[in-house]
């Protein structure tokens, strides 16, 4: 590998690539959510009803930040766990609203470690995210700030991943070239076939080892940032 093929910027999806939900946003979270609003649901649906609700955010053919789409999301999703009535929209509203709380979430333990390490090595880090969660406060309370130089949510940018605005913009804030930037995160649409669209490389972060179908020839897959390093070190090819 060259000078001129080094990766020198790493950015990074936030939502299942650097942290995940906690009890709020599983099958039993969902069912207190609903019983607020009088309605009954069977959190043992859960993980059905978000695979049968994917389409929703995954087909969307213009992709602009719209917070009403990821009500209708997870309207579907409470719908799909037998939730009926007109509550179900107040339920799906006050859940997606609570998306942007970051105590519901964790972080990886694999992101820290990882982080620093790349930042002492001298990459500049990122994060691009289709979320409405502050992603300033999303730093401060994880302790991420220092190790995340630029970030860039959709909510605020107005257009969501794939988009490559949202690629440039990000960027753009952490001061570098596309060819000289990799992007890591879970969405093979979203994640990786925007960054490639956008002229970045990318590594395809899918925690529990499934490879989507449709992941792009010579894209590589790892299961843990941990497996990051040791591709930076042999090379990512544009």
């Amino acid at each position: 590998m060259t000078d001129r093929d080094a990766v020198r910027a790493v950015f990074f999806d936030v939502d299942f690539t650097l942290i995940y939900p906690g009890p709020a946003f599983q099958g039993e979270g969902y069912q207190r959510f609903c019983a607020g609003h009088g309605i009954r649901i069977d959190p043992a649906l859960f993980d059905a009803a978000v695979k049968a609700s994917a389409f929703i955010i995954d087909d969307v053919e213009e992709p602009v930040y719209d917070h009403e789409l990821f009500v209708r999301y997870t309207a579907s999703i409470i719908e799909y766990m037998g939730g009926r009535g007109p509550n179900v929209v107040h339920a799906a509203r006050e859940i997606y609203g609570q998306w942007a709380t970051n105590h519901h979430f964790e972080l990886y333990d694999d992101v820290e470690p990882v982080l620093r390490d790349l930042v002492e090595r001298g990459y500049v880090l990122g994060a691009i995210s289709n979320s409405h969660r502050s992603l300033d406060a999303f730093c401060d309370h994880f302790s991420l700030r220092g190790l995340i130089h630029a970030t860039v949510s959709s909510f605020e940018h107005g257009y969501l991943k794939p988009h490559p605005s949202i690629f440039e913009e990000a960027l753009e804030r952490a001061g570098a070239e596309a060819s000289s930037s990799l992007m890591v995160g879970d969405s093979v649409k979203a994640d990786i076939a925007g960054a490639l669209a956008a002229g970045m490389r990318a590594v395809l972060l899918r925690r529990s080892g499934d490879v989507p179908p449709d992941t792009p020839p010579g894209v590589p897959v790892i299961r843990s940032l941990t497996e990051l390093a040791a591709h930076l070190r042999t090379g990512l090819q544009s």
